[in-house]
């Protein structure tokens, strides 16, 4: 599949499914964030997953184990590809959201989904972490939190595409790396708010396995448009040839 996920953030069901049958074709598939599942529910998760789509239910659990497990579970029964929880809830938090996201689709008979931990917000800088009590800064923070989700049995991360590097390198290459934020070249260049960005076919070379987009496709003038120069340039960039040292 596409390393192109495009971000739904839209007002309806209606505008999110037109969206979906422009981009099918040149994204991997589609996040589903709080907003647009606080107005249609799981509902549209399922319209948009019997399309044929992947999807990504970003709705970053964290709560005590045993309800992040029955969150996990009912995510699973609407076929959703990947969710996500936030790391920071936790190491047995991580367990049983693994957990539950394995058994219930074992029970359901359905392909189990990726759940990824969420590290650090890509709105906060060092500053900001510090705030909330958190000393370390950020990058370590964030290979931390990944060391953590890996330990706990989850399939990857969530992390501002300046992390990237880091935890490729501290978690091995088949651990998948989620990164939004994702600005400039055919992207576009508006920050909006977030904080560490970088264009697409920087992020992926960092080692990003899946890219988020989401405003500078949404709200182009002409979206398809849009979604096609990003996949230009992620394709260019599988395209290039390899060097290696003599």
């Amino acid at each position: 599949m596409g390393q192109l996920l495009v971000a739904l953030d839209v007002d309806s069901g209606a505008s999110a499914l037109e969206l979906a049958t422009q981009l099918r074709d040149l994204a991997g598939g589609f996040k589903v964030g709080s907003r647009l599942f606080t107005a249609e529910g799981p509902t549209l998760v399922r319209r948009l997953v019997e399309t044929g789509s992947n999807v990504f239910l970003d709705l970053k659990f964290h709560d005590i184990p045993n309800t992040v497990a029955q969150a996990v579970a009912a995510a699973v029964s609407t076929g959703v590809w990947m969710l996500n929880v936030h790391a920071s809830g936790g190491v047995p938090m991580m367990r049983a959201a693994a957990r539950a996201g394995a058994d219930a689709a074992a029970r359901d008979g359905r392909r189990r989904p990726l759940v990824i931990g969420v590290t650090v917000l890509t709105s906060m800088d060092d500053a900001t972490l510090r705030a909330t009590g958190v000393q370390r800064p950020l990058l370590e923070q964030v290979v931390t939190l990944a060391r953590m989700a890996q330990d706990a049995g989850l399939d990857g991360v969530v992390a501002s595409p300046q992390e990237t590097a880091a935890i490729r390198s501290a978690c091995g290459p088949d651990f998948s790396i989620v990164t939004p934020g994702i600005r400039g070249a055919s992207a576009g260049t508006d920050r909006n708010d977030q904080s560490r960005t970088m264009g697409p076919a920087e992020a992926v070379r960092a080692g990003a396995s899946y890219i988020v987009v989401g405003r500078p496709i949404i709200a182009a003038t002409d979206p398809r448009s849009a979604a096609a120069a990003i996949a230009e340039e992620l394709g260019r960039l599988k395209a290039a040839p390899t060097t290696t040292s003599p």
